[in-house]
C-alpha cells in the first residue's frame, strides 16, 4: 500500500546529473516518419477516430503514453464553413524529441498528412512551415489515400511484418495488394525525401513502414548524401524471416543506409544473419557490423532508445495525493492494497492475456493476496480495423471478466480494466503510485513504458517485473524482475516476490533502475545516433566502440555519469 500523503524522495539527486550539449547535425537533415509532428483540424469537424499516426513512433516497440496530441494554437482557412483551424502538436516521445532538433537545423521533416484541415495549410507541394509562431523548418506531407493507408499501413506494416518482426507469424494475414501498395507509399515517401535533399543532405528515415525508401532514395541522390534508418522494432532470426511472405526486396531497400540502427545486438546480429542467408550477393562482415552489396556499404549498430525521464520525473514530483485519490476514487480501488499496474496498446505482442493468467495464477496459490492487492490495467485500442486485434481485445475483456467473476467481492475487484484516455498527469500518478509494473511482452524492440514508469518513481519505492523478451531488459540487468513471459507459474511468483521485497530491497532495485534510465535517456540515445551519421558524413569509418553503444551495458555503480567510449561494447560487432 502506498501512502497518500507527499514523501521525502530518495532519488533526488538523480534528476539531471549527465551534463549535455546541443546535438550536432551535419548538413540539412531530413527526417522521413509515417507520423508528422503537428496535425491541423477543423474546429468544427467531428471527431475523426484513432488514426494509424497516432500511435507513437515509440510504440512501434512497446509504449502506449505518447501518442498524444495538445492543441497549441489556431489560426484561419478560407472556407466559411469550417473557418477555424486548431494546430495539434505531440505531448512525447520521439517525435516531441525531433521537432527542437529541426527548428535549430532548420531542415525538413517528411511524414503523412493525416489531419483534417492538413491540406488546407500546405502549399501546392505539400509544405507548411512550422512550429506554429516559429515556423523554423518545412513539414512537407504526403497524401495517402483511403487506400493507400489500408494496404500500406493497416496491411503490409502491420499485417506482415509487424507479426513477423515479433516472431508471430500465426497472426501474418499477407494480401497480395498491401506489397504493392507498401512499394507504393515508400516511393511516394522516397521522392518527397529526393525533391528536399541538397548534396549536404542528411537523411533519417523511422521506423518499419519505410523499409523500402532508403534504397530508392539512394539511386535518385547525390553519393555525398548520408541515409540513415533506426528500425524501432525487433528483427526476426533468419528461420522466422525466411519462413513469413517478406520479400528479399526489404532486405534490399534497407541495405541502401549508410547505417541501420537497431536498439539491442541481438536484433543486429539476426539481420546481419538474415542478409548473409537470404542475400547470396551480399558481404557480411560480422565483425564490424558491415555489409556490402550493390555497391553501398551499410554498417549496422545498437543503441537502446531512452525516454525524456527529466519530464516524467519532474511531472510527477509535480502532483500531489489528491490526484491519486481521485483516480482510486474513479475507478473503485480500496485505499488499503497494494497496487499493480500495466499499460499498453491492445497488441497480442504485449502478452496481456498470459499477464491476465498470471494474476489469476497469483490469487490462486497466494490466498492472502485476495482482497489486498488490486492490479491496474490501462489498455489502449489500436488497430482495429485488423481482425487480429479485435479478436484480441475481446480475449483480454473476456479473462478480466472472468477472473474478478471468480475472485471478485462486493468492495473489491482483483483487476480494474480501462480503456479510458488517460492524461498525462493522471498517467504520471499511476507510474508514481502503483507498487509495481508488469510488463510482459512476448517481444519487444524496447519497451519505452518500463522507462517510463521507472522515471515517474520519485519515491523509489516502485517495482518491475519485466519480460526478458523486452529490449529493455538486456539493459535493466537484474534491478528488475525478469521472467519468461509466457511461463504463467513464473510471472506469478514475481509478482508476489516484488510485492513481498523489504523496503530496502525496493529502494535498492529502483536506485538502479532510475541511474540507469536518467543516463541512459531519450537525448543521450538521439546524441549516439547523430555521432554515428556525423562521422559517416564526413567520410569517416569509426569503430562500433566509439560509435556505436549496444544493448549489452548493464547497469553499474556510474551509470548516471555521462556516457563515455569505455560504455561502449567491447565487441567490434553492432
Amino acid at each position: 500500500m502506498r501512502p497518500n500523503e507527499e514523501r521525502a524522495s530518495p532519488t533526488t539527486d538523480l534528476r539531471g546529473r549527465t551534463s549535455r550539449t546541443e546535438l550536432s547535425v551535419p548538413g540539412e537533415l531530413i527526417v522521413a516518419s509515417n507520423r508528422q509532428p503537428y496535425r491541423h483540424e477543423y474546429v468544427s469537424a467531428p471527431p475523426a477516430g484513432r488514426r494509424p499516426s497516432d500511435e507513437a513512433v515509440s510504440d512501434s516497440d512497446g509504449t502506449a503514453t505518447d501518442g498524444g496530441f495538445v492543441d497549441v494554437g489556431r489560426n484561419r482557412d478560407t472556407q466559411p464553413a469550417r473557418s477555424e483551424i486548431t494546430v495539434e502538436c505531440p505531448t512525447g516521445g520521439l517525435t516531441a524529441g525531433l521537432d527542437p532538433v529541426l527548428s535549430r537545423s532548420g531542415g525538413t521533416w517528411i511524414a503523412w498528412g493525416d489531419g483534417e484541415a492538413d491540406r488546407a495549410v500546405a502549399d501546392e507541394d505539400g509544405c507548411v512551415r512550422v512550429p506554429p509562431g516559429d515556423e523554423s523548418y518545412t513539414l512537407r506531407r504526403v497524401w495517402l489515400s483511403d487506400a493507400a493507408v489500408d494496404g500500406y499501413y493497416y496491411g503490409y506494416s502491420n499485417r506482415v511484418l509487424w507479426p513477423t518482426c515479433h516472431e508471430l507469424l500465426e497472426y501474418v494475414d499477407h494480401r497480395p495488394d498491401d506489397w504493392t501498395w507498401y512499394r507504393r507509399v515508400n516511393r511516394e515517401f522516397a521522392d518527397a525525401v529526393v525533391d528536399h535533399a541538397s548534396e549536404d543532405a542528411v537523411v533519417w528515415l523511422q521506423d518499419y513502414h519505410l523499409g523500402l525508401a532508403p534504397r530508392l532514395i539512394r539511386e535518385s541522390v547525390p553519393e555525398s548524401v548520408t541515409i540513415a534508418q533506426f528500425w524501432h522494432i525487433p528483427w526476426p532470426r533468419p528461420s522466422v524471416f525466411g519462413s513469413s511472405p517478406l520479400e528479399t526486396t526489404l532486405l534490399e531497400g534497407l541495405l541502401g543506409n549508410d547505417f541501420l540502427g537497431f536498439h539491442i545486438e541481438e536484433y543486429c546480429d539476426a539481420f546481419l544473419a538474415t542478409v548473409d542467408s537470404h542475400l547470396p550477393d551480399a558481404s557480411v562482415e560480422y565483425a564490424s557490423g558491415t555489409v556490402r552489396y550493390d555497391g553501398t556499404e551499410t554498417r549496422v549498430g545498437a543503441t537502446p532508445m531512452g525516454v525524456d525521464a527529466e519530464t516524467y520525473d519532474r511531472q510527477s514530483r509535480a502532483l500531489d495525493g489528491s490526484r491519486w485519490e481521485s483516480i482510486r476514487s474513479r475507478y473503485g480501488i480500496p485505499d488499503d492494497v497494494t497496487v499493480g499496474l500495466g499499460v499498453d496498446r491492445l497488441d497480442y505482442s504485449k502478452g496481456i492475456p498470459a499477464r491476465l493468467d498470471a494474476i489469476e495464477r497469483l490469487f490462486e496459490r497466494y490466498p492472502s493476496r485476495r482482497e489486498a492487492f488490486t492490479f491496474v490495467q490501462k489498455a489502449t485500442p489500436s488497430r482495429t480495423d485488423i481482425p487480429a486485434y479485435a479478436v484480441h481485445g475481446e480475449r483480454v475483456r473476456e479473462a478480466v471478466g472472468r477472473i474478478n467473476d471468480r475472485f471478485g467481492t462486493e468492495t473489491w475487484q482483483p483487476i480494474v480494466y480501462t480503456e479510458d484516455v488517460i492524461s498525462r498527469e493522471d498517467l504520471c500518478a499511476l507510474y508514481r503510485y502503483a507498487d509495481l509494473l508488469v510488463v510482459s511482452s512476448l517481444l519487444d524492440g524496447m519497451n519505452l513504458v518500463a522507462q517510463e514508469y521507472v522515471a515517474s518513481s520519485v519515491d523509489g519505492e516502485g517495482t518491475l517485473v519485466l519480460s526478458d523478451r523486452a529490449g529493455v531488459a538486456s539493459s535493466f540487468d537484474d534491478a528488475a524482475y525478469t521472467v519468461d513471459p509466457t511461463n504463467v507459474d513464473a510471472l506469478a511468483d514475481a509478482i508476489d516476490e516484488a510485492l513481498s521485497a523489504s523496503p530496502l530491497e525496493r529502494h535498492r532495485r529502483m536506485t538502479r533502475l532510475r541511474e540507469h534510465t536518467f543516463a541512459r535517456d531519450l537525448e543521450w540515445w538521439m546524441t549516439r545516433q547523430f555521432e554515428v551519421i556525423s562521422r559517416l558524413h564526413d567520410h569517416e569509418h569509426p569503430d562500433s566502440e566509439t560509435a556505436v553503444t549496444d544493448g549489452r551495458n548493464h547497469l553499474s555503480d556510474d551509470a548516471n555519469e555521462p556516457a563515455t567510449d569505455a560504455d561502449s561494447s567491447n565487441s567490434p560487432s553492432c
